[in-house]
């Protein structure tokens, strides 16, 4: 059995790799295909062609890297025409998904075709989920809420739940961090993450090294560390050394981030899936982000949410604060940062509120339940035996718009 993966970005490479356990686990005979980073790899993935082409944010950013884009969304469909799958699962990213299931639609591949991580209608562009049921023959979403959102316009869709739930690093501990690289013991670590993007990079942490080094002279107790992932190690390291402000420790490993994380008593992060991760962790943190003026503008006119932020959205109310265009500055995060890294009464209870709201998200979301990656695995395993059984067409969904058990 081959199943085809495609991952655009960084965080679809960590949810493409846990589905490919599942699927192994559940069916070892699979093999696989695809496009992803360093994770999928290490599942036996060979990619395609590097996922750091695709990881590109906002409208004014991706135009320049259009023609590359089209390039690679044509050599994957004939790679796929070429290797005849059993399915062909798309891992968020559906800009560029949507147009690889459009073109095998056209070609009338004979070949199961599904999605893994619904866009984010209930943000924008609410006009795509009338559509998706064309390309595609099933959805899997990570909220209970998103179901409801296909059904109606005859896409079959099941709720898995969000995997960073299932992630065993997120439970241990991180006491050892500190003898383990050299921390003194009465040092308070702070994380730095500034995206997984060459473009996040390049716009966040020059403000957050620059709010780093005022956090430092308010509070000398601080050790900065910041963790990042190969695609832009090198750029990061080409920044820390030109900015010079503050002595910041670089972790590679993923063992290493998550036990800095769990020893860490605040971050700042870009928007994205790590504020889930650091939420689940119970690590009071700020999320900052910039993007180009136009995109900016676009976003202030079109998004029809109040967050930008994965926990405030599930929470329905701000609780870890959003720092955007021009509140991405040295100041004010220093400012915000303050507010969770003061040793006061104040200080204390702030970060004891900001974990009892956590404790509520790790509710909604399912912690402790049947791993989503497993759940995922199932319904495209049985989709695959329904097709090589010429059931074919659209089953009825498992749960949708229930939240999975």
């Amino acid at each position: 059995m081959l199943i085809y993966l495609i991952a655009g970005e960084p965080s679809g490479d960590m949810l493409g790799a846990r589905l490919m356990r599942a699927l192994k686990e559940q069916a070892p005979e699979t093999e696989f295909a695809g496009i992803g980073g360093e994770n999928m790899e290490k599942e036996g993935l060979s990619s395609l062609f590097d996922i750091s082409d695709l990881a590109v944010m906002g409208l004014a950013e991706v135009i320049p890297s259009i023609p590359k884009i089209l390039g690679h969304i044509r050599r994957t469909v004939a790679d796929i025409v070429s290797q005849k799958p059993d399915a062909v699962i798309t891992i968020d990213s559906w800009s560029f998904s949507e147009r690889i299931h459009k073109a095998l639609r056209r070609q009338k591949i004979a070949t199961l075709q599904m999605h893994y991580v619904a866009p984010q209608v209930w943000a924008w562009k609410k006009g795509r989920a009338r559509t998706m049921h064309k390309y595609i023959d099933r959805l899997l979403t990570l909220f209970p809420n998103e179901p409801a959102y296909f059904t109606p316009h005859h896409l079959a869709t099941d709720c898995v739940g969000h995997p960073v739930v299932e992630n065993p690093l997120l439970a241990g501990a991180g006491e050892d961090f500190h003898a383990e690289h050299g921390v003194p013991a009465d040092k308070r670590l702070v994380l730095i993450l500034p995206g997984s993007r060459h473009n996040e990079v390049s716009r966040l942490l020059p403000a957050f090294l620059d709010s780093a080094a005022l956090l430092a002279e308010q509070y000398p107790d601080l050790y900065f560390v910041l963790p990042t992932v190969k695609t832009v190690e090198q750029r990061v390291r080409r920044m820390l050394e030109a900015h010079k402000g503050v002595r910041v420790e670089v972790l590679t490993t993923q063992a290493e981030r998550y036990a800095a994380a769990k020893a860490a008593a605040a971050a700042m992060a870009a928007s994205g899936t790590v504020s889930l991760e650091l939420a689940i962790m119970k690590v009071p943190h700020l999320i900052a982000y910039r993007v180009a003026p136009l995109t900016a503008w676009l976003a202030r006119h079109l998004l029809k949410i109040r967050s930008v932020n994965l926990p405030n959205i599930i929470l329905n109310k701000t609780v870890v604060p959003e720092l955007l265009q021009e509140d991405c500055n040295p100041a004010r995060i220093a400012e915000v940062m303050g507010h969770f890294l003061a040793q006061t009464d104040e200080g204390r209870q702030t970060c004891a509120a900001f974990r009892s709201e956590m404790d509520e998200l790790c509710r909604l979301l399912g912690v402790g339940s049947v791993t989503p990656s497993r759940k995922a695995a199932e319904i495209i395993l049985r989709e695959i035996k329904k097709r090589r059984n010429g059931q074919g067409g659209q089953s009825a969904p498992n749960n949708a718009g229930e939240t999975p058990q």
